[in-house]
């Protein structure tokens, strides 16, 4: 065992031991974005909307994202292309100022849709899976199982601003409550409401993402051997907690937090969304 080969850096020539065919997902297009997402309607439930309609001001706390759901669709005047339509679903934390007092947080709903073109390849053969799934089959998706799988990675976007506008100077709201998927709505404590009195809300966040397009292909790839695992599992209620606690390090950086030089990209010039 002394001789076989471990994850990691490889520092020292090995032969490959045999070419293996495995399934995988292999990424044929990507893009990474960068938006600023001026002015989104924040809709609330309706004991919160009538906070917004007495507050004097409105501050963003925190935006996270819900969900993002994706979908699929060739291009028709250019082969091997797809057009990915996105739609974003942010809760949104505000803290809201009534006067003197503390502010009360409320948490909203915020959304976003966005379609970008990518390279997807093309694939004639249909693909199913043994796995079971209650009532899988779908008429919709079944028409669709050759086409390339999206992926999303997205980070919790950055709140840049939040802004109270009177209700008559707003214009007509592009979200329809009745179209929010069940499972977003329940992330709410009440129904979400669009009627408001005095005031809405809107904000506005900065969003980095990652989109992919990927088939799934039998590649042929080296190998050098079987992956085993080295180390032994350590069962934490076997042991005296207290001498587990001695082997944790002491957490020095959450009592002296990092000065702005030692942060990654420290050196880069900071570029607000214009």
């Amino acid at each position: 065992m002394s001789d076989r080969l471990r994850p990691g850096p490889i520092t020292a020539p090995h032969k490959f031991k045999e070419a293996v065919c495995i399934q995988t997902d292999k990424v044929y297009d990507s893009c990474k974005q960068k938006d600023c997402l001026e002015d989104l309607r924040v809709i609330l439930t309706a004991r919160d909307q009538q906070l917004i309609d007495r507050a004097i001001n409105v501050k963003c706390r925190k935006a996270r994202i819900i969900w993002v759901f994706s979908d699929v669709e060739p291009v028709s005047f250019k082969k091997g292309y797809y057009t990915v339509s996105l739609k974003y679903f942010f809760e949104i934390t505000l803290d809201v100022f009534l006067g003197v007092a503390p502010p009360t947080q409320v948490r909203g709903l915020a959304t976003f849709d966005k379609t970008v073109i990518l390279f997807g390849s093309e694939g004639e053969a249909k693909i199913f899976q043994s796995k079971f799934k209650e009532d899988a089959f779908d008429k919709q998706l079944w028409k669709k199982t050759n086409l390339p799988k999206s992926k999303v990675e997205v980070v919790d976007p950055i709140c840049l601003a939040a802004r109270l506008v009177d209700v008559r100077k707003c214009c007509k709201c592009n979200i329809d409550v009745a179209q929010v998927p069940a499972e977003i709505c329940r992330c709410f404590d009440d129904t979400l409401v669009l009627e408001a009195e005095r005031q809405q809300v809107f904000v506005s966040l900065g969003l980095f993402t990652i989109i992919k397009l990927e088939r799934n292909v039998q590649l042929l790839i080296p190998a050098y051997d079987f992956c085993v695992p080295e180390k032994e599992c350590i069962a934490a209620t076997d042991e005296d907690p207290c001498e587990l606690f001695e082997r944790i390090d002491f957490p020095l950086g959450e009592f002296f937090p990092p000065q702005e030089f030692e942060f990654p990209g420290a050196q880069q010039p900071f570029r607000p969304c214009k």
